[in-house]
């Protein structure tokens, strides 16, 4: 009895010396632990950013809050333009940065190209025109990828201005129309240009297609109606078909037939382009082509602008248009 009360008292005494002792606990108390965790003043970060900091983007601010340990979007307007991420200008009057649209950055960049490589004049120097390009190429422009005769179009001209030129007249003109009907912007201008020494203003047109197809419509309309009702007199008889059927096996000899009778009898050569007036910008359309036998403009249409009265001359080809000269 008496080593089993002893046995006992050792026992006890154990465990108040462990219920005393931190060797078996973490080094912050539970409650302390949990107390620091929920306190929303503590920060979550100890080594994160310091308060008031922000990162920008092109379109959005984030900061960071070191009292709440959390990163929040502050407020951006949409128009003001970020210059570590996107190519801005300066407005002249109040100095502050202007966004500009992707058609302007468009326009700038191919003026800074045809200015550098025509009349060999700097417009922006090497670290605007990087991030132009690397802008453009951000927002998916196909400006800023040449193909191999764009290349050799700028190249060529800067070569003829430094009194070396690597083509000939022929092959210049007739790289530079190849350009035109490919409809390069580098080789042609959508935008009107007037020089002011000969006070000629050119511009380049385009096909107008929604048009040009509209003149196929009336054949087209007669020989359906056509086929359709020799379809119910003489097939029908024969073998039923449904008329959607019908139409469709007639589909071919209608379109080969409406666009033989049109360019050759109706329509022939036609041709429809749109563009804006040399001269006043008025959106101007020009026919080439004949009309029932009526003879009308062939390679080059000399029209007058209903709005500045202006005479214009447009080239078939290339649909190059330009203005006549001051004198006449």
């Amino acid at each position: 009895m008496a080593s089993t009360s002893r046995i006992t008292s050792a026992a006890i005494a154990c465990l108040a010396i462990a219920g005393s002792s931190n060797a078996f606990t973490t080094g912050v108390p539970g409650k302390s632990a949990v107390k620091s965790f929920r306190n929303p003043t503590t920060a979550l970060f100890v080594d994160g950013p310091e308060d008031g900091t922000t990162v920008t983007s092109a379109r959005k601010e984030i900061g960071y809050d070191a009292a709440s340990g959390r990163f929040f979007e502050t407020d951006i307007d949409k128009s003001e333009c970020i210059p570590d991420d996107e190519y801005c200008v300066v407005d002249k009057e109040t100095g502050d940065l202007v966004r500009l649209t992707l058609e302007e950055k468009e326009r700038i960049f191919l003026d800074a190209l045809q200015s550098y490589y025509v009349s060999g004049r700097q417009l922006l120097n090497d670290a605007e025109f990087d991030l132009l390009k690397e802008d453009l190429s951000w927002n998916g422009s196909s400006m800023v990828n040449m193909n191999r005769k764009e290349t050799q179009y700028l190249t060529a001209v800067q070569d003829y201005l430094k009194g070396k030129p690597s083509l000939s007249d022929a092959e210049f003109d007739k790289l530079k129309t190849e350009l035109q009907e490919e409809g390069s912007q580098f080789a042609s201008a959508k935008e009107p240009r007037c020089y002011i020494d000969t006070g000629i203003c050119k511009v380049t047109y385009q096909p107008d297609n929604f048009r040009n197809n509209l003149l196929y419509l009336p054949v087209g309309a007669i020989l359906s109606i056509v086929w359709l009702g020799f379809g119910f007199e003489v097939i029908e008889p024969l073998i039923r078909l449904n008329p959607i059927i019908l139409a469709a096996l007639g589909a071919p000899l209608i379109y080969n037939g409406s666009v033989s009778l049109t360019n050759e009898f109706i329509f022939p050569n036609n041709k429809i382009v749109y563009g804006p007036c040399p001269a006043c910008e008025n959106e101007t359309r020009v026919y080439f082509g004949d009309i029932l036998g009526v003879e009308g403009y062939g390679d080059v249409a000399s029209v007058k602008c209903t709005k500045c009265k202006a005479q214009i001359n447009v080239q078939k080809n290339t649909l190059r248009a330009s203005t006549l000269p001051k004198d006449e």
